[in-house]
């Protein structure tokens, strides 16, 4: 599949250039089907894109968002993906957006995949805007390397969803939508940062083994045009 690479000069007009496009995607759906659907990734790289976005003026109280991943920790965690989205995307014009978080407060993980599944049934089919990141080790979404269920999770027949994740490049345990859950997405994303994602990702470009960098089942098999935002 072919992919498109966006440049940018640096951090923060890379953070509004793709808040200006995903805004224009939102508003686009929200047009044609009265809806629309994002999913996001954690990290400390989306958070001048989070910021940006919730300024955009756009009918949030018809948006819809969710997180492509999450670690197995209460939204207080400072390592909970919800935190991060709480604190700089759901305030401004973005804090009448609807929220549906991965983590629930259960025995296991497992029991909180299967709720978010179900939850998250209506929303993603496909998604209207996915944003993945992607790590060091070529992981995207909590697509780990060495992860106990990556042969799973990345197979083009697993059904839409949310899996769990173990790997020891994870820390916690992890849940997960389902390559098959993102890979459809109407505006599918990559956004990094930095010359040593830069090399990474092309490192994953020249390669095929997927088990061995994650982010080439996105490059290599998803179903929509992978649109890489970067900046050095």
């Amino acid at each position: 599949m072919t992919s498109r690479f966006h440049s940018f000069p640096d951090a923060g007009a890379l953070a509004e250039g793709l808040a200006d496009t995903v805004a224009a995607k939102l508003s686009e759906a929200i047009a044609a089907r009265g809806t629309a659907s994002i999913a996001v990734s954690g990290g400390s790289t989306p958070k001048r894109f989070f910021e940006a976005l919730s300024g955009r003026d756009l009918a949030w109280d018809k948006v819809t968002i969710t997180l492509v991943d999450e670690r197995f920790v209460p939204a207080d965690n400072p390592r909970s993906n919800h935190l991060l989205v709480a604190t700089h995307l759901l305030k401004d014009k973005a804090a009448q957006a609807t929220f549906l978080p991965l983590f629930r407060n259960l025995p296991s993980a497992l029991q909180a995949a299967a709720i978010a599944t179900d939850e998250t049934a209506d929303i993603g089919n496909p998604f209207d805007v996915v944003i993945l990141g992607m790590g060091g080790d070529g992981h995207t979404a909590s697509f780990f390397p060495g992860g106990n269920h990556l042969e799973r999770v990345i197979a083009s027949d697993v059904p839409r969803g949310v899996m769990t994740m173990m790997a020891d490049g994870a820390g916690e345990e992890r849940l997960t939508f389902t390559f098959s859950s993102l890979a459809d997405a109407r505006f599918l994303a990559l956004h990094i940062e930095g010359e040593g994602k830069r090399e990474v990702l092309e490192k994953a470009q020249s390669g095929t083994d997927e088990l061995e960098m994650p982010i080439r089942a996105v490059l290599n098999r998803a179903s929509t045009p992978l649109d890489i935002y970067w900046a050095p």
